[in-house]
């Protein structure tokens, strides 16, 4: 069952009545036009890395993330995400995202939101000790690394890696003349490209996140190789 225009509309109506009473009366749509597509999206999807990606996971219940936003520390108090998205990680990692993770992998992820839907890959602001060892990394074996961000493919495709929340400075403890001084700046590794409304509202969206998934392939794969984490032929 895929998407249709009835989920973006969903999302447009929530931005404007972000509030309890409105989504307890349009909870039933919300589960028909989003939940339910969402995790059958999940469910096809981990068929799919079954033979392109083995060691990459992802099940409905803990992919999906909840619709829910914690507003503790956050000025805006709106109850309610006007998005929903879905994550997919490595086997044997945690399959959190963030600092959440205190053992975390690269992974997949998928964004649905009127005029601003996108797909990633990679490792988005990572626990600080996660982050020490992919920048180790980086600098242990800079060649390896850099080929895969810097492969022409990559970023005529995908814009190379994106630059937000990166440091001013190399941080402390690394050369700043290292050869990959401006690499160790990020403090997060993801990619990805934006999605048209026809996209993700269309038949073929599984199929279109398998092969952008597929591109963005070695990036998750260096990035788990530098956290111990291996790739599979097989499940």
């Amino acid at each position: 069952m895929p998407f249709t225009p009835a989920a973006l509309r969903f999302f447009k109506d929530l931005k404007r009545h972000n509030a309890k009473p409105w989504f307890d009366a349009h909870k039933d749509e919300y589960q028909a036009g989003v939940v339910v597509p969402m995790r059958e999206l999940v469910e096809e999807l981990d068929v799919r890395f079954a033979r392109s990606a083995p060691e990459i996971t992802g099940d409905p219940k803990r992919s999906v993330f909840r619709i829910y936003r914690d507003v503790r520390f956050s000025k805006d108090k709106s109850p309610y995400k006007t998005h929903a998205a879905c994550w997919f990680w490595h086997r044997d990692a945690d399959p959190r995202v963030g600092d959440a993770a205190e053992s975390g992998s690269a992974g997949f992820y998928f964004h649905l939101e009127p005029g601003g839907s996108m797909l990633g890959a990679g490792m988005w602001r990572p626990p600080r000790p996660t982050l020490q060892r992919l920048r180790e990394a980086i600098v242990e074996k800079p060649a390896g690394f850099m080929r895969v961000v810097k492969h022409p493919a990559f970023v005529r495709r995908f814009g190379g890696l994106d630059r937000e929340e990166m440091l001013k400075r190399v941080p402390r403890g690394f050369a700043p003349d290292h050869p990959a001084a401006g690499w160790l700046r990020h403090q997060s590794f993801t990619a990805g490209r934006m999605l048209k409304d026809r996209e993700v509202t269309g038949p073929r969206l599984g199929a279109t996140l398998e092969a952008e998934f597929k591109r963005l392939l070695p990036l998750v794969r260096w990035l788990n190789g530098a956290l111990g984490l291996k790739q599979a032929s097989s499940r």
